[in-house]
């Protein structure tokens, strides 16, 4: 049996302690970033607020000008807008998921904590768990705004909008790994923010989310085809419209999961790095 080493004075070393396990330690981790967001509450309500601005907006500029003719049989444009919405509304969050790493790593919370026996890759799932929670609080406001007072009734029903709601969390934190390995490599707010508009636009834009992909020009088409949001807006219009699935789910799952792959690895990589 080995003995523990012993002190002069008769006494025993206490074993070494080599920090919690990995699960509590992201459970730790998880909540001190909830913490941070709870703590800044008018700047919580002004988020959850945004996405119901966005719809407004959307609804009304493009809702006017749209042909009907060119969107699915019996389908207003407000239910044929909202399952994207909910895609690109968590695009802005996942930005902000980057910008908030940026911000510890400038002032220092990052290096305090790799003090601490912590598996560093631990803080970047933590802060996009909890950016993920909160952005599932934005999508609920989003789709209960939508159909209690602005009256949109996709085919779908509530099981559709649900199912679309839970396939958007799974893109939406895809997606923050994009932004935060952009953090972990450019590590300065304003070029992070720079960076993010430049991936925003075309990831928005160059996609099914305001206008079929056929009424586009053919090298938007093709962009727009290439695009892993579009194959997470199809699926999600095709919830909450009732429409045929086909594979387009397993689409949207399957490129959610690459994206996710290859933006966490290289934002482990990034982070890794000496802060400097």
């Amino acid at each position: 049996m080995t003995r523990s080493p012993s002190l002069p004075d008769g006494g025993a070393f206490a074993p070494a302690w080599h920090g919690s396990s990995p699960w509590a330690q992201l459970l730790i981790l998880t909540q001190r970033s909830l913490k941070a967001h709870l703590a800044h509450r008018r700047t919580l309500v002004l988020a959850m607020l945004q996405p119901v601005f966005m719809l407004l907006l959307l609804s009304e500029v493009f809702g006017s000008i749209v042909d009907l003719d060119h969107l699915p049989d019996g389908v207003s444009y407000l239910d044929y807008l909202l399952p994207a919405l909910l895609v690109t509304t968590g695009i802005g969050p996942a930005i902000a998921s980057g910008i908030g790493l940026v911000r510890d790593m400038d002032n220092g919370a990052v290096a305090r904590l790799r003090t601490l026996p912590i598996h560093a890759p631990l803080l970047l799932f933590a802060r996009s768990f909890a950016d993920l929670l909160r952005t599932t609080g934005q999508l609920t406001i989003l789709l209960v705004v939508a159909v209690v007072f602005m009256g949109a009734d996709p085919a779908g029903g509530g099981v559709g909008l649900v199912a679309a709601l839970l396939l958007t969390c799974v893109v939406v934190w895809a997606m923050t790994w994009i932004f935060l390995a952009l953090a972990a490599w450019l590590r300065s707010a304003e070029a992070m923010q720079s960076a993010a508009y430049l991936v925003t636009f075309p990831l928005m834009f160059a996609s099914s989310a305001f206008v079929p992909v056929d009424r586009m020009p053919g090298w938007l088409q093709l962009l727009a085809i290439l695009n892993p949001l579009s194959y997470a807006m199809d699926a999600s219009r095709a919830l909450c419209l009732d429409q045929p699935l086909g594979a387009q789910v397993w689409s949207a799952l399957g490129a959610s999961a690459l994206v996710a792959l290859l933006g966490s690895s290289a934002a482990v990589w990034a982070f890794r790095r000496p802060l400097v």
